[in-house]
């Protein structure tokens, strides 16, 4: 097993990415263009795919064990837990959007504007907050043996756009990445 504080924070960072390219779609609503509505879909698939069922049950396994290690931080705990709900909900309401619109729909730009800012603005502050009182507590804290107890909560999942294999569903989405890199 690496270095699984690493690792968190270099999902963190992808996610950042991520975001980056989501608000910069919805800045071309400002333009009067059209935005890549199949680029921020294939963003925020991603995001529900791997980081709602992967990254965020492995940071609730790690939160559980943290819990039992560090006193005082049950309710930031908590509210990360919470967030990571309304994280769900939030990019479900986008993604939902997005498709009906790909789907041939008139959705208003202010509806998709809304669950964007939405997503983004919690995303940002959950990572933010995770980096700032999480991240060096559970590097400090957390033991070998909690590690394995988070490793084997949570299934492996292969990371579909920044693993080894990418999906082919994101060829575009890392050609962008790459350009904006």
């Amino acid at each position: 097993m690496g270095n699984p504080i690493a690792a968190w924070t270099t999902e963190h960072l992808y996610f950042g990415q991520l975001l980056d390219l989501l608000e910069k779609e919805v800045a071309v609503f400002h333009t009067g263009e059209r935005p890549s509505y199949e680029l921020m879909l294939d963003v925020v698939h991603y995001m529900r795919e791997y980081s709602d069922r992967v990254h965020h049950p492995r940071e609730d396994a790690a939160f559980a064990c943290l819990a039992k290690r560090c006193s005082g931080i049950d309710l930031v705990l908590s509210r990360l837990l919470q967030e990571h709900r309304v994280i769900a909900r939030a990019g479900e309401t986008l993604r939902k959007l997005l498709e009906e619109i790909l789907d041939g729909a008139m959705v208003a730009r202010a509806d998709v504007e809304a669950a964007a800012a939405t997503y983004v603005a919690y995303y940002r502050n959950h990572i933010a907050t995770e980096e700032k009182d999480i991240l060096s507590r559970a590097g400090e804290l957390l033991t070998g043996e909690d590690w394995k107890a988070i490793a084997s909560a949570v299934p492996a999942g292969r990371d579909p756009l920044f693993g080894e294999h990418p999906e082919e569903r994101f060829r575009a989405l890392r050609r962008r990445i790459a350009f904006e890199a």
